[in-house]
């Protein structure tokens, strides 16, 4: 199970000057940091349907610049508004990527989830993190991503008493969004790594595992990407931080999660067949193994979600 270390207390400390290189309408690096010239990151993948709490809730991706696509994904934030109501759940199953995540209180560096990743929401808040490309983290991990897996750390274990102040300065833009993907951005530049060849290909890799539903095997992906399965497997250790079985499983997973979420009759042996599975029981155990119902109970929830969220607009 991933654990979760306070990161040092940062309050107090003088601010940093915003820089001109840090402003959201800046030239930075010789690239544009206007949205428009930035690439779409397209609807999410692999967030669970929940059931419906009240309050506000909200969730923007923005994608990055173009000079930082090998190594970023996207840039998120979320905030919420509960007051008033319960307890919100928000619950996902991840992809394999590290994320950056800096909050109000606590902030950190993300290894790969290998389960469901579930956060309990209450009052106000937001959040704002950096979503790496898979094997995109990997130049400023200094080591395998695999030894980041299930695992949860300061930024400053990872990046110094820089990453304390990429904290601090994140925070004190408050909810200005072009203004913290700047910072984010002319951090990341300041720590640019040298160009990797296996970064790269270890992205196309994945994307491909993620695009293609006819990869199901493990050897289909070494066939495709032209890499012995074992070189294959220590590429994924290496810079993707878990394997290529796992990375096949969950993102056929997400498909059958969109296609239950379409609210349409399933065809239940057809999915499992999908997803790589000869034996429906195999796949409705390990289905609910990971999102915490069966498929067909998970339909029913996305049934009522629907309901109530038309019920509301009524």
């Amino acid at each position: 199970m991933p654990f979760l270390l306070h990161a040092a207390k940062v309050g107090g400390r003088p601010r940093r000057r915003l820089e001109k290189r840090d402003r959201p309408d800046a030239i930075i690096g010789g690239v544009s940091a206007r949205r428009e010239d930035r690439r779409d990151p397209g609807p999410p993948r692999g967030i669970l349907e929940s059931v419906p709490t009240g309050g506000r809730f909200q969730h923007e991706r923005v994608g990055p610049a173009p000079d930082l696509e090998h190594l970023v994904q996207h840039f998120w934030t979320v905030s919420w508004d509960l007051e008033g109501h319960g307890p919100a759940i928000r619950e996902t199953l991840p992809h394999p990527v590290v994320h950056l995540v800096i909050g109000e209180k606590v902030s950190r560096v993300a290894g790969i989830a290998e389960g469901r990743f579930t956060r309990v929401l209450m009052g106000a808040g937001r959040v704002f993190g950096v979503k790496f490309r898979p094997g995109g983290f990997q130049p400023f991990a200094r080591g395998p991503v695999s030894r980041l897996t299930g695992r949860e750390l300061p930024i400053a274990d990872v990046f110094g008493p820089e990453g304390e102040r990429l904290e601090w300065d994140v925070r004190a833009a408050g909810d200005d969004t072009p203004r913290r993907i700047a910072l984010a951005e002319a951090f990341l530049r300041e720590r640019l790594p040298a160009p990797d060849p296996n970064v790269v290909l270890a992205g196309r890799i994945v994307d491909h595992a993620e695009r293609d539903r006819a990869i199901l095997k493990v050897e289909d992906l070494a066939g495709w990407s032209g890499l012995s399965t074992r070189a294959l497997q220590r590429l994924f250790s290496r810079y993707v931080g878990v394997g290529p079985k796992w990375v096949i499983r969950r993102y056929r997973l997400h498909e059958a999660l969109e296609l239950l979420a379409t609210g349409e009759p399933v065809d239940w042996p057809a999915v499992g067949l999908s997803l790589g599975y000869f034996d429906q029981a195999h796949f409705i155990n390990d289905f609910k193994a990971l999102v915490g119902r069966t498929p067909a109970g998970y339909a029913r929830l996305v049934a009522s979600a629907r309901t109530e969220a038309e019920t509301t607009k009524a």
